[in-house]
């Protein structure tokens, strides 16, 4: 549930086993190494229910850790109330994107501002490609990416 003061932030990609739950690690880090963690309701989701109650992925968990950052999540799909009650739902690709807005647009009282996380890339990647199918270095490449628009996300928001 997002808070009622303060910001609250959705991550969304596929199957929320990859890159959201990245993408909400790396974010939540962030907030706390900057003091304002306890201002924002943080999680992440996915637009499939594919993995519900799954870890992230041991790829994904094991960059993480390579980087100082440890994350509990388990996988859930975005839901209705979601789009109700978090200021933004940050995706990463245009897949995500079409998807959560067909549901938003099922939503009576949606106040969430849906965007592409890429879209705060200073070096202007878009889309942050699922890693699933792919190496180590796919997933280095997508912390990356989420280390970088975070980054931006914040500053634009505290």
């Amino acid at each position: 549930m997002a808070a009622s003061s303060g910001k609250s932030v959705l991550f969304v990609c596929l199957g929320n086993i990859c890159r959201s739950p990245i993408a909400e690690a790396v974010f939540r880090k962030m907030a706390t190494d900057a003091g304002v963690v306890d201002k924002w309701v943080i999680d992440s989701g996915a637009t499939t229910d594919w993995n519900t109650g799954s870890s992230p992925d041991a790829r994904g968990l094991a960059c993480l850790r390579t980087h100082g950052i440890e994350t509990k999540h388990r996988a859930r799909q975005v839901t209705k109330e979601d789009f109700m009650t978090f200021d933004y739902i940050l995706c990463m690709d245009e897949s995500n994107l079409s998807d959560l807005k067909k549901k938003a647009n099922s939503v009576k009282n949606s106040k969430a501002k849906i965007e592409l996380l890429g879209s705060y890339d200073p070096e202007k990647q878009l889309i942050i490609k699922d890693p699933y199918y792919g190496h180590e270095e796919d997933f280095e490449n997508v912390y990356e990416q989420c280390v970088r628009c975070c980054k931006v996300f914040l500053e634009n928001n505290s």
